[in-house]
């Protein structure tokens, strides 16, 4: 049961600017403002769109925001300055499991169909594609993710290696901000991306592309998006950021309720906030998907998921496998001891226990997620229930 709140200390500043994507796992920013969570806790929030992940984690380096919704493995590799910028960022929240899609253009995935790469399959789209381009060997693609340091940019790098397909020299892979996937996919200059939701379900709508596997297909309940600020701002206002993740916590427990998504999607069209149509934002939320125009709807209740299996809790084990696989993907030379020390700094079991007290969540004992392979929800202690945690394994590049 959530405490009074004259047991949490006084907000150091009430007034914050918090920024988003136009996305649909931006569902907790937003709907806590519509169902009034951030005032319950004292806050005035602000909250600002995006267009795309660099500019939310400029204007939050630089104090123009407070904080923001951030890309799982962003915190760490910021802190270690790939990309350019380099400063102390941290999460004491996860904010959204999986949310993501592969999509290809209607032409390139209806030749996956006719060898044998269904919709919705994700090995056998993927070792479609690598039979399509080992008899097309001159046959260029090019696709793109949102983010260099984004799990939409793994997630696409698995699903190739699933088939066989090297990633780094057999397709070209560039970036892209989410809300132009579409629209450079209709016009041809790309073939295929892997972004968040709606713009798979925009896709299939409007007829340009078709989804060929979710994310959670290729690596079950992966963490998508953070709560991320600088480790400066949560230093001078700790009670305020212990407000702010009470209000997002509470936020995803109401979101966890499959009753309460089609108000969430309700809320998100909103011309203030996405201003997209509803019915785009209905079928990954409800967890009715659609990988095809006119295909029948897939019941995929896991697609979005804010506040089970332990989806807050921020885990060092996975942050660190996050910021490996980063690294190595880029050719990082950060060592073993700067590694281990950024994943200490950027994910903050601690302050997501300390919220978590505050509402009787029932917690881990651990700050590291056992390595096990369960292709069902499980318990991991009484009370605390974890997901599937499957992922594709790969195939070394030219492998059948």
């Amino acid at each position: 049961m959530t405490q009074s709140n004259n047991n949490l200390p006084a907000p150091e500043v009430a007034e914050l600017d918090l920024g988003y994507i136009r996305l649909s796992d931006s569902a907790p920013l937003v709907l806590a403002q519509e169902l009034g969570f951030y005032e319950k806790y004292q806050l005035n929030v602000t909250l600002h769109r995006e267009v795309s992940w660099a500019n939310l984690r400029d204007k939050l380096v630089v104090g123009s925001l407070d904080a923001t919704q951030m890309l799982a493995p962003l915190p760490m590799t910021t802190a270690l300055g790939a990309g350019g910028l380099r400063a102390n960022l941290l999460t004491g929240l996860v904010l959204s499991l999986n949310g993501n899609g592969i999509t290809l253009s209607r032409a390139l995935a209806d030749n996956l169909a006719g060898l044998g790469g269904s919709p919705g399959d994700a090995a056998g789209t993927s070792a479609a594609l690598a039979e399509l381009l080992n008899t097309q060997p001159s046959l260029s693609l090019t696709l793109a993710a949102a983010h260099s340091f984004s799990c939409h940019i793994l997630q696409l790098r698995l699903w190739l290696r699933a088939g066989g397909i090297d990633p780094d020299s057999r397709v070209r892979i560039i970036v892209l901000p989410p809300e132009q996937m579409v629209d450079s996919l209709a016009r041809g200059i790309i073939d295929g991306y892997c972004v968040g939701e709606p713009w798979n379900t925009a896709a299939v709508q409007r007829g340009i592309g078709t989804m060929v596997t979710s994310g959670f297909s290729v690596w079950n309940n992966l963490p998508e998006k953070v709560l991320g600020v600088t480790d400066a701002w949560h230093q001078a206002n700790p009670a305020s950021h212990l407000r702010l993740r009470l209000a997002l916590m509470e936020t995803c427990q109401w979101l966890a309720i499959p009753e309460n998504r089609p108000q969430a999607a309700r809320a998100l069209a909103d011309p203030q906030y996405l201003d997209l149509p509803e019915r785009e934002l209905l079928p990954s939320l409800c967890g009715k998907l659609q990988y095809q125009r006119d295909g029948a709807v897939m019941d995929e209740p896991d697609f979005h998921v804010f506040g089970r299996y332990q989806a807050g809790f921020p885990w060092r084990s996975t942050a660190r496998e996050l910021l490996d696989m980063s690294m190595e993907m880029l050719g990082g030379s950060a060592t073993e001891a700067e590694r281990s020390a950024v994943v200490q700094q950027s994910y903050r079991p601690d302050l997501y226990r300390q919220a978590a007290r505050h509402l009787g969540i029932t917690l881990p004992a651990t700050d590291n997620r056992p390595a096990a392979a369960h292709d069902a929800p499980w318990q991991m202690a009484p009370g605390v229930e974890m997901g599937a945690d499957l992922r594709l394994a790969p195939l070394k590049a030219g492998g059948h």
